[in-house]
């Protein structure tokens, strides 16, 4: 009786439909990473190329990374203007993969360094930018071989919630498309995550209420999405740039502008050597605030890394600008 109930199973195993196992799926950094692994919840983990503490915008790959890429069937990423060290790899993949340029993504909303517009919260989301960015390939990429050159578009978009928001319904999208069998699950994952980013972004709009009018340094200009956002006032940035450190003339005039802003508050982030931010603020009024990190790469990786982004940042903010 047991020898005929085993075969059965087996028969019915075999005659069963097999589904198609879900995509290898790799993500450059961590909150895109953390927006896939939320959409694609229990069915499967991406990999993460960026890895733990390191710089974004000039990391060196490893044999593990070029693997990962050439078993991928998907790859989301920023862009070239911000991880230049993916472009070349991205770009020989040939068929192989799908890769997802998420700054290319309808309904993105984009802005240029130097530029104070916030993110108009009343607008349809649905309509790509006005900003007439040539969103092909190759955009920016020689600025960003040269050291992700801080002119002309801003690549740091996941800053801005609504960019994430809509960004999961890109990735729940290329997700069915891969493997149809679990569209219904990844737009349901899609959907609960964006509904955890609006209440996380509502959350964060009353937190940092108190605080927009009061204007802070950073050192690395990556900060115009968050605070375009949420109508903060950044001041000022030590570092423009990626390739150079800064000259003596713009730490000069940095060092100026606190006293003539009223500068309250500079924040140091996750990789550089604070020093140079801590000799502008030297012998001013401005406090030292508590470390950034704009790209997540102290946090733990996963589904629930971009609230805990957005929300550590917030929390810095407030807990110095805030006394």
């Amino acid at each position: 009786m047991r020898s005929f109930s085993l075969f059965a199973l087996s028969l019915s195993a075999l005659t069963m439909p097999a589904l198609a196992a879900p995509p290898a799926v790799v993500a450059d950094i961590p909150p895109v990473h953390s927006l896939v692994a939320a959409v694609m919840g229990d069915l499967g983990q991406p990999t993460l190329l960026l890895e733990a503490g390191a710089n974004a915008h000039s990391y060196q790959m490893r044999p593990a990374d070029a693997r990962a890429l050439q078993e991928a069937q998907l790859v989301f990423w920023i862009g070239p203007a911000m991880t230049p060290w993916l472009d070349r790899a991205v770009g020989s993949l040939g068929g192989k993969a799908t890769a997802v340029t998420l700054l290319q993504a309808k309904g993105t909303f984009l802005r240029d360094f130097g530029t104070d517009e916030g993110h108009d919260h009343d607008h349809d989301h649905d309509h790509d930018h006005d900003h007439d960015h040539d969103h092909d390939h190759d955009d920016h990429a020689g600025a960003a071989h040269d050291g992700h050159d801080h002119s002309g578009l801003d690549p740091h978009a996941w800053l801005d919630p609504a960019n994430a928001r809509n960004w999961l319904g890109v990735i729940a999208a290329e997700l069915a498309r891969a493997d149809p069998d679990n569209a219904a699950a990844y737009a349901a994952n899609a959907a609960s995550a964006a509904e955890g980013i609006g209440a996380l972004d509502a959350t964060l709009q009353a937190q940092l209420a108190p605080v927009r009018d009061k204007p802070f340094v950073v050192f690395h200009n990556a900060y115009g999405y968050f605070a375009g956002h949420y109508g903060l006032s950044v001041a000022g940035a030590v570092n423009l740039g990626d390739a150079t450190a800064p000259g003596a003339r713009h730490l000069a005039d940095l060092k100026a502008d606190l006293a003539a802003r009223n500068v309250l508050c500079a924040f140091p982030e996750a990789q550089p050597d604070p020093k140079q931010l801590t000799m502008v603020i030297e012998g001013t009024q401005t406090r030292l605030g508590g470390m950034l990190d704009p790209a997540g790469t102290t946090l733990p990786p996963g589904p629930g890394l971009y609230a805990a982004l957005l929300g550590g940042m917030a929390t810095t903010l407030t807990d110095c600008l805030g006394r």
